[in-house]
């Protein structure tokens, strides 16, 4: 149970160590791209977090094969490798799917919704603001 506890404890430092790899090229790829070659938020984003992935599914791989997991010797490392990878690949069709959603569907409209939603309650309180302005100034 001990040696159990302690691969898990190892997995989830790996991961987070993986998470910070991908978060930090993520926002770095995706900044340049967007600052210095003037590219849109959404195609930058999903462009950043494509490298991000990528490198971090490589170091999550060097770690877990380090610190996590046994090798196996009825597969050599290039086969175990590429299964890996290939398992990591639908988590970064995930990933993309949802930045996607995310930046383009929810920050969309929900920019819209917000103009929808906040003009008429400014709209209201510069009302009631100038309403009380006017009282104040006939009393």
């Amino acid at each position: 149970m001990k040696k159990l506890i302690d691969q898990i404890l190892k997995f989830g430092v790996v991961g987070i160590i993986s998470f910070i790899v991908d978060f930090v090229i993520t926002m770095a790829v995706s900044t340049g791209l967007r600052q210095g070659a003037g590219m849109g938020t959404s195609q930058a984003a999903l462009i950043g977090a494509f490298f991000g992935f990528v490198v971090s599914v490589i170091v999550n791989y060097i770690l877990s094969m380090k610190y996590v997991f046994e090798r196996r010797d009825d597969l050599d490392r290039k086969k175990e490798f590429i299964i890996f990878v290939v398992l990591s690949v639908f988590g970064l069709g995930i990933n993309e799917l949802i930045i996607l959603f995310c930046i383009d569907i929810v920050y969309a409209t929900g920019h819209g919704f917000m103009h929808w939603l906040v003009l008429p309650l400014q709209q209201r309180a510069l009302r009631s603001w100038q309403r009380q302005l006017l009282w104040s100034t006939i009393s």
